[in-house]
C-alpha cells in the first residue's frame, strides 16, 4: 500500500497535470523514478517544451521540501509547480522558475543532525497562479 506522502504526491502531479492541460499544453507524467521531473509539457505546436517538478502539501504549509540538488537544476525551462491542498476547495498553486527555488530554497538542520531543503510560500506568493511562466493569457 502506498504511504500517505506518495500518495499527496500523485494527488499533486495529475492535479497539475489536469490544469496544464485545461490551459492548453500537452502533458505527459514521466516515470516516479524519473529524477528532477515528475511532467513534461509542451505547446500545441511544439515549440516550446518544459520539465516541471510538483511539490505538494496536505495541508496549507509555510513550506515545501525539496530534493536535495535542488539549486544545480536551475534552467529557463525547468518550473516548479507548488501546491498546497485545501481540502474540497480548489488548490492554490504556485508556478516558480526553477531558478528562482535555486535562489531561494534554504537548507535547514534539525537537531538530530537530519538535513531539509524547504522552499518557503513567502518567496512563492508572486508565482501564486503564475501560469503565464509557459506563454499565453493569464
Amino acid at each position: 500500500m502506498a504511504a500517505k506522502g506518495q500518495m499527496t504526491g500523485m494527488l499533486g502531479t495529475y492535479l497539475a497535470a489536469a490544469e496544464l492541460t485545461n490551459k492548453g499544453l500537452i502533458v505527459s507524467v514521466t516515470s516516479r523514478s524519473a529524477k528532477g521531473a515528475d511532467l513534461l509539457a509542451t505547446d500545441q505546436s511544439c515549440e516550446k517544451a518544459w520539465s516541471i517538478q510538483v511539490k505538494t502539501n496536505r495541508k496549507a504549509a509555510g513550506f515545501w521540501l525539496l530534493s536535495a540538488g535542488y539549486e544545480v537544476i536551475a534552467s529557463a525551462s525547468h518550473i516548479y509547480i507548488f501546491i498546497n491542498l485545501l481540502g474540497d476547495k480548489r488548490p492554490d498553486y504556485y508556478i516558480v522558475p526553477s531558478n528562482q527555488v535555486a535562489k531561494y530554497g534554504r537548507k535547514s538542520k534539525a537537531s538530530t543532525g537530519s538535513v531539509w531543503y524547504e522552499f518557503h510560500r513567502e518567496d512563492a506568493e508572486k508565482y501564486k497562479e503564475r501560469w503565464t511562466i509557459f506563454g499565453g493569457s493569464p
